[in-house]
């Protein structure tokens, strides 16, 4: 196909990568609607990339050359124990062929890489999309109007209307855009939170040294009810240390878990700060639980967890990209993988196809099953390293590598498969 007009709702990670592919991939004129003003690559969580999908990633051109990333070798599973030391007692290390990221700074990259006629309009709020053939909307608004039949129409907060070939939702777990392709399929609460934050690399030498902290491992610290993983990654400013805590939410209704929402950054209260901090004290061992005290509060925030599975991927002139697709736990650790594969995956069937329907038939399903081996996966990740974690303490090498290959019950690893051919 050759021309061809395209709205890309959301302009993060997997909207840039997905507006770049279709652009190159023979799109007449991409249009990226994204909804804040503010600076995108404030965002300074981490999160890695496992190093064969990386390999494919560039070859195919999502991933531009370039981005600064941290190379991760082992993970290392501890577990407190005083008459061990500060650092607790190691009982397992798995190879872990990773890179890590900071989310701003592999935004950026891709923000860079996208080319320049394709139109990036910040501070476009979404409201409604329409799929063709259809006569009403989804999301605040609803809406018939625009020009009918082969075409999606896509409704701004001010009001106005406007038509385009294919609408890509890149617009994340809450999106509008799968709203209208699939409005039954919610992201649906998992039972337990993530904390999250990051701190100076150079802080962690007000601690002195666990024995065992290596700059090129992962460290995840185990405890009843729950795991944190604590990495490096690069920053703006240099290393940062962040960490990723998985466990119960508070029980005294502190956070709202009916609809997918979070305590970003900054927004911590003290009472929150109070609970984590509680529960480091008690689960931690010494030298982890001061390492992710040095984190500032406007540097740690909560999130309850959710997955989904979206009943459709495509369909309409709608199409679902990353986190509008299939909202996937992070234990999984292959989120923005998966959404560079769906906008590598998009531009393969654009240059195959003959048509919009063929496209839209081809990316079902190509990224429909994906999507769903990835939320089963990471379910049984978070069972068994959050809701029913096993008696850690009592674990050793053999018992722990037997554990972990029954969560991934036949998969090859976590971080996400290799695109089909």
């Amino acid at each position: 196909m050759r021309g061809g007009t395209v709205a890309v709702i959301g302009g993060s990670i997997a909207g840039c990568a997905v507006a770049t592919a279709v652009a190159r991939a023979g799109a007449g004129q991409v249009t990226v609607l994204e909804r804040t003003h503010g600076r995108l690559e404030d965002r300074g969580v981490g999160l890695c990339v496992h190093d064969e999908r990386a390999v494919e990633l560039r070859a195919s051109g999502a991933l531009p050359a370039g981005i600064a990333a941290h190379p991760l070798q082992w993970r290392r599973w501890v577990v407190r124990d005083d008459a061990e030391g500060a650092g607790g007692r190691l009982i397992w290390q798995q190879p872990f062929p990773f890179h890590s990221y900071h989310w701003g700074l592999l935004w950026r990259g891709l923000r860079e890489s996208v080319p320049d006629n394709v139109v990036y309009r910040q501070g476009e709020t979404v409201t409604a999309v329409e799929a063709a053939g259809t006569g009403t909307g989804s999301g605040e608004g609803g809406g018939g109007d625009g020009d009918g039949g082969d075409r999606a129409r896509v409704r701004l907060a001010g009001g106005s209307v406007e038509p385009y070939d294919l609408v890509v939702g890149a617009d994340g777990y809450r999106s509008v855009v799968r709203a209208a392709l699939c409005a039954d399929s919610r992201p649906h609460y998992a039972g337990y939170v993530c904390w999250r934050g990051n701190v100076d690399a150079a802080r962690l030498d007000e601690l002195g040294s666990p024995g065992d902290q290596v700059p090129e491992a992962v460290t995840t610290v185990c405890f009843p009810g729950g795991s944190c993983v604590v990495y490096r990654i690069p920053g703006p400013g240099g290393p940062r240390v962040n960490w990723v805590l998985y466990a119960a939410p508070p029980r005294d209704g502190r956070l709202r878990l009916d609809d997918p929402t979070s305590f970003p950054p900054g927004a911590l209260t003290p009472g929150l700060a109070d609970h984590l901090g509680a529960l480091l004290e008690r689960e931690f061992p010494p030298y982890w639980r001061r390492a992710l005290a040095l984190t500032d509060p406007v540097d740690t925030f909560v999130q309850p967890i959710y997955d989904l599975e979206a009943a459709r991927t495509a369909g309409g002139r709608l199409l679902l990209a990353g986190d509008a697709a299939s909202v996937v736990r992070p234990h999984n650790t292959s989120g923005a993988a998966k959404a560079l594969q769906d906008a590598t995956a998009l531009a393969d069937g654009w240059r195959r196809s003959a048509s919009f329907e063929e496209l839209l038939d081809g990316y079902q399903r190509a990224r429909g099953a994906a999507g769903r081996e990835l939320v089963a996966l990471a379910r049984r990740l978070g069972r068994a390293q959050v809701e029913r974690t096993p008696a850690w303490a009592a674990m050793d090498g053999a018992g722990m590598a037997a554990w972990w290959q029954g969560q991934l019950d036949g998969a090859p690893g976590i971080g996400g498969r290799a695109m089909a051919p």
